[in-house]
Protein backbone atom coordinates (compact mmCIF):
# COMPACT_ATOMS: atom_id res chain seq x y z
CA UNK A 1 0.00 0.00 0.00
CA UNK A 2 2.80 2.43 0.87
CA UNK A 3 4.62 1.80 -2.42
CA UNK A 4 1.46 2.44 -4.41
CA UNK A 5 0.93 5.72 -2.57
CA UNK A 6 4.58 6.65 -3.09
CA UNK A 7 4.28 5.98 -6.83
CA UNK A 8 1.17 8.16 -7.05
CA UNK A 9 2.93 10.95 -5.16
CA UNK A 10 5.94 10.72 -7.48
CA UNK A 11 3.71 10.88 -10.55
CA UNK A 12 1.93 13.95 -9.16
CA UNK A 13 5.23 15.72 -8.45
CA UNK A 14 6.68 14.95 -11.88
CA UNK A 15 3.48 16.03 -13.62
CA UNK A 16 3.39 19.38 -11.84
CA UNK A 17 7.10 19.99 -12.53
CA UNK A 18 6.48 19.74 -16.26
CA UNK A 19 3.52 22.07 -16.05
CA UNK A 20 5.52 24.63 -14.07
CA UNK A 21 8.28 24.82 -16.67
CA UNK A 22 5.69 25.16 -19.43
CA UNK A 23 4.21 28.25 -17.76
CA UNK A 24 7.58 29.77 -16.88
CA UNK A 25 8.04 31.30 -20.33
CA UNK A 26 4.50 32.62 -20.79
CA UNK A 27 5.58 36.22 -20.11
CA UNK A 28 8.36 36.00 -22.70
CA UNK A 29 6.07 34.39 -25.27
CA UNK A 30 3.42 37.06 -24.70
CA UNK A 31 5.94 39.86 -25.31
CA UNK A 32 7.42 38.29 -28.45
CA UNK A 33 6.11 38.99 -31.93
CA UNK A 34 7.83 35.85 -33.22
CA UNK A 35 9.55 32.85 -31.60
CA UNK A 36 11.92 30.81 -33.73
CA UNK A 37 13.41 27.43 -32.83
CA UNK A 38 17.06 27.17 -33.79
CA UNK A 39 19.01 24.16 -35.03
CA UNK A 40 21.14 23.90 -31.87
CA UNK A 41 18.06 23.68 -29.64
CA UNK A 42 18.06 27.32 -28.58
CA UNK A 43 15.27 29.80 -29.27
CA UNK A 44 15.32 33.24 -30.87
CA UNK A 45 12.74 35.75 -29.62
CA UNK A 46 11.85 38.68 -31.86
CA UNK A 47 9.98 41.31 -29.86
CA UNK A 48 7.29 43.65 -31.16
CA UNK A 49 9.82 46.50 -31.46
CA UNK A 50 12.07 44.35 -33.69
CA UNK A 51 14.74 43.72 -31.06
CA UNK A 52 15.97 40.15 -30.51
CA UNK A 53 17.05 37.90 -27.65
CA UNK A 54 18.20 34.29 -27.43
CA UNK A 55 17.48 31.52 -24.97
CA UNK A 56 19.63 28.38 -24.77
CA UNK A 57 18.16 24.88 -24.85
CA UNK A 58 18.05 24.87 -21.03
CA UNK A 59 15.76 27.91 -20.85
CA UNK A 60 18.39 30.52 -19.89
CA UNK A 61 18.72 33.90 -21.57
CA UNK A 62 22.09 34.05 -23.32
CA UNK A 63 24.23 36.81 -24.83
CA UNK A 64 24.65 37.09 -28.56
CA UNK A 65 26.50 39.69 -30.55
CA UNK A 66 24.48 41.71 -33.05
CA UNK A 67 25.35 40.45 -36.51
CA UNK A 68 25.63 36.81 -35.45
CA UNK A 69 24.15 34.46 -38.04
CA UNK A 70 21.97 31.73 -36.50
CA UNK A 71 20.39 28.76 -38.26
CA UNK A 72 16.74 27.90 -37.74
CA UNK A 73 15.53 24.34 -37.27
CA UNK A 74 14.28 24.37 -40.88
CA UNK A 75 17.65 25.55 -42.27
CA UNK A 76 17.01 29.29 -42.76
CA UNK A 77 19.72 31.71 -41.67
CA UNK A 78 18.88 34.80 -39.61
CA UNK A 79 21.24 37.62 -38.65
CA UNK A 80 20.65 38.88 -35.11
CA UNK A 81 20.01 42.62 -34.84
CA UNK A 82 20.34 43.21 -31.10
CA UNK A 83 21.01 41.53 -27.77
CA UNK A 84 18.10 41.96 -25.37
CA UNK A 85 19.44 39.45 -22.83
CA UNK A 86 18.34 41.49 -19.79
CA UNK A 87 14.83 41.94 -21.19
CA UNK A 88 14.41 38.22 -21.88
CA UNK A 89 15.91 37.24 -18.53
CA UNK A 90 13.48 39.50 -16.64
CA UNK A 91 10.55 38.01 -18.59
CA UNK A 92 11.72 34.47 -17.80
CA UNK A 93 12.02 35.36 -14.10
CA UNK A 94 8.58 37.02 -14.21
CA UNK A 95 7.17 33.81 -15.66
CA UNK A 96 8.75 31.71 -12.91
CA UNK A 97 7.30 33.98 -10.22
CA UNK A 98 3.86 33.75 -11.75
CA UNK A 99 3.31 37.33 -12.68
Amino acid sequence: MKTKLAKLALIAVLSSAGATSAFAHDAARAEAKQIIDLKDGSTLYIFKDGKMAMEDRYGRAIRTSPGTVVETSDGRKITTQSDEVARLNSLIIQGHEGG
